[in-house]
């Protein structure tokens, strides 16, 4: 009894060591942070890349040492979403685990910054903003993207990661741009035109207005004008045209010749001058028809309206 006491201590002790030599190993190859791991340096982990791609990515940044048992630990503890994408800084090393339950949260390892863009500004503005909010932000791939929906990026406050990619912000914006006129959507379909046109109405609107009732009525009056074949001759779009603050175009401007000029091409320009607010597209398709066809925006910051363009005339008066 004895010498078997001692054979199955034997054999205990043989196994427990072994377990822990393979413990020992899967812990040098797997789970502890790789002896180069990247602390400071950013991490780029695209949006729409698998869990597998993840890995791969990760391992050969040297954030982890086995993309494949990062995989198990995603599908493991992870839920429909998978990987959060994005750009990720780690201040210290992680071990697998740690880096895991970071990319399935989706903590970046920074500070969020809230961003504001207020109604009416162009997407130019918009990146002079993130600009010199963002510390690593990319102007030119923000403009590459965020230029093609002009008029669609909904002006509101965000938080975004300093380290968020360009592209994460425009599918944010428009999202958000979706979700807001989602509200309204009924109202837009019964206006009968599309939502480029609206949109357009609506960018006009926020640069030329200020109160709702006021876009109401300048709605009423630039749809008129349109529908009867006048010129709108809106001032707004020459700031478009020159990338400036100009609320008071000169004769020289008046002659630009540019598809957004309103003094010389009929009808809308041919996309919105500015990205408008909610209370701007619903004031563009919910316009009140009046018997104006001329307006301005006086010193006083009133808006006087005239029939005619001898009204109109006179009415300069109050812009002094």
């Amino acid at each position: 009894m004895k010498e078997l006491f001692f054979t199955y201590k034997k054999y205990i002790t043989v196994g427990f060591l072994g377990a822990l030599f393979v413990a020992l190993v899967f812990y040098a190859s797997a789970i502890k942070p790789p002896r180069a791991f990247p602390v400071g340096q950013l991490i780029d982990i695209p949006e729409g890349v698998s869990i597998r791609e993840a890995g791969i990515i990760l391992q050969q940044q040297k954030v982890i040492l086995s993309g494949e048992f990062f995989s198990f630990l995603i599908l493991l503890y992870g839920d429909d979403a998978g990987v959060r994408s994005g750009i990720y800084e780690f201040e210290r090393p992680l071990s697998i685990f740690g880096v895991t339950s970071r990319v399935l949260s989706g903590n970046t390892g920074s500070p969020l910054v809230r961003v504001t863009f207020p109604e009416g500004l162009t997407v130019r503005q918009m990146a002079t903003t993130l600009e010199s909010t963002l510390p690593h932000f990319d102007t030119e791939r923000f403009l590459e993207e965020a230029l093609l929906y002009e008029g669609f990026l909904f002006p509101d406050t965000y938080l975004f990661s300093p380290n968020v990619k360009p592209e994460r912000i425009v599918s944010v914006m428009r999202e958000a741009f979706d979700e807001k006129v989602a509200s309204i959507e009924e109202e837009i379909n019964a206006f009968g035109r599309s939502m480029e046109e609206v949109v357009t109405m609506a960018s006009i609107l926020e640069r030329e207005a200020r109160r709702y009732e006021t876009k109401q009525i300048v709605a009423g009056i630039l749809w008129k004008r349109e529908r009867e074949g006048i010129l709108l001759q809106v001032d707004a779009v020459f700031g478009y045209i020159f990338e400036r603050e100009t609320f008071n175009p000169t004769f020289d401007d008046l002659e630009v010749d540019s598809p957004y000029n309103t003094y010389k091409n009929p009808g809308l320009p041919p996309g919105p001058i500015a990205n408008p607010g909610i209370d701007s597209i619903k004031a563009a398709v919910n316009p009140i028809e009046t018997k104006y066809y001329y307006y301005l925006t006086g010193a006083d910051g009133r808006m006087h309206y005239a029939r005619t363009f001898d009204e109109h005339v006179a009415n300069r008066r109050f812009l002094r």
